[in-house]
C-alpha cells in the first residue's frame, strides 16, 4: 500500500493509510492496525488536511479563496482536530463520519489563532513568528468567515441514508458553546485583558485556566456523538480530551507544581479510556502523552 511524504511542524512524516475501504467494511467494524503509533495519526491529519483542500480550492475570485486556503494551513497545528477523529473511531464509528466535525475544528482553531495575531494587536500580545501575508483587513475578514463555514461543512455532511441529523445538530451545538463567548472567544478576551494589565489580574488568570482543554474536550465528545457512542461513552470522551487539552495547554507554568499536576492528569485521563478497544486506547494514549508537552491549544 502506498505511502505520501508530507511535512508536518516542519518534520517530514510518512503517511500510510491505516483504514479499510469504507465500501468494504461496515461502519462500526473499523479496527485499528498498525506498526507506529504515529504513522496512524499521521493518517488521521493527512485525511483531514484532504478534507479541507477539496472544501477550500484556490479558485476564483482569488483575493477570497487564496487567503482562506493559506490562512487555514498557517496556524499552528492543534491536537483537537485529530482526537475529534479517534473519539469516533475509538466507540466504533468510521472515521468519514467526523471528518465534516474535524475539519470545522481545525477551521475554528485557525480563525482564533488568526483573530489572536493580528498585526494591530501585537502591542498587546506576545512577539510571535506569523507571516502577515495578506494584510490585516483581510486577516480580520477571512477570519470571521472560517467560523460559518465551519458550520457549513458540518451542514453538508447532514446524510439522511445515514440517519445522523440529530448527530450533526448535536455536534453543531457542542461546537458553538466551545468557540462562542462562554468558550475559546471568553478566554481570547481575558487573554488580552490579562497581557494588557501585565498579568496582574488573577481574575483573568483564573478564566484562561478554567478554559484551557475546552477545545479537546468538545472535540472528543463531538467525535463519540458521530461515531454513534452511548452517552456513557460520549461522556468518559469528553472528560479525557479536557484532561489531555489542559496538559497540552501547560495549564500551571510554575515548574515544580507542573510534574505533579500532569501525572495526575495524566492518571485520570488514563481511567477515562477504561473499557475501550485495547488497540485504539494505546494508540491514542501513547500519541498524546508523549507530545502534549508541545502541543499548542
Amino acid at each position: 500500500m502506498a505511502g505520501a511524504l508530507s511535512h508536518i511542524n516542519g518534520n517530514s512524516v510518512l503517511h500510510v493509510p491505516c483504514r479499510p475501504d469504507p465500501k468494504q467494511f461496515p461502519c462500526r467494524a473499523f479496527k485499528v492496525s498498525m506498526l507506529c503509533n504515529q504513522s496512524y495519526w499521521a493518517s488521521i491529519n493527512s485525511d483531514i488536511e484532504a478534507h479541507l483542500k477539496r472544501a477550500i480550492p484556490i479558485r476564483e475570485p482569488l483575493t477570497v479563496f487564496d487567503p482562506m486556503n493559506g490562512l487555514t494551513f498557517a496556524a499552528p497545528r492543534s491536537t483537537a482536530p485529530t482526537l475529534c477523529v479517534a473519539a469516533c473511531e475509538l466507540v466504533g464509528g468510521h472515521r468519514d463520519v467526523a471528518l465534516p466535525a474535524a475539519s470545522a475544528l481545525w477551521l475554528m482553531y485557525s480563525a482564533s489563532f488568526i483573530h489572536e495575531h493580528l498585526p494591530l494587536m501585537q502591542s498587546c500580545r506576545p512577539k510571535s513568528d506569523v507571516r502577515h501575508l495578506y494584510g490585516p483587513n483581510m486577516e480580520l475578514l477571512i477570519g470571521d468567515a472560517m467560523i460559518p463555514f465551519g458550520f457549513e461543512l458540518l451542514a453538508k455532511s447532514d446524510d439522511p441514508a445515514r440517519n445522523n441529523s440529530n448527530r450533526i445538530l448535536r455536534v453543531m451545538v457542542e461546537i458553538s458553546r466551545a468557540i462562542g463567548s462562554q468558550g475559546m472567544i471568553h478566554k481570547q478576551y481575558h487573554q488580552v485583558e490579562s497581557y494588557r494589565s501585565n498579568n496582574t489580574k488573577s481574575n483573568h488568570l483564573e478564566k484562561i485556566k478554567k478554559h484551557k482543554g475546552t477545545l479537546h474536550a468538545c472535540a472528543a465528545a463531538c467525535g463519540a456523538i458521530l461515531g454513534g457512542g452511548s452517552e456513557e461513552e460520549i461522556e468518559k470522551m469528553r472528560r479525557y480530551g479536557l484532561y489531555v487539552g489542559k496538559m497540552a495547554s501547560g495549564v500551571e507554568r510554575n515548574d515544580e507544581e507542573l510534574n505533579k499536576l500532569v501525572e495526575e492528569m495524566r492518571a485520570s485521563a488514563t481511567k477515562e479510556l477504561r473499557g475501550f478497544n485495547e488497540a485504539k486506547v494505546q494508540a491514542i494514549s501513547n500519541y498524546f502523552e508523549s507530545n502534549f508537552m508541545c502541543a499548542q491549544v
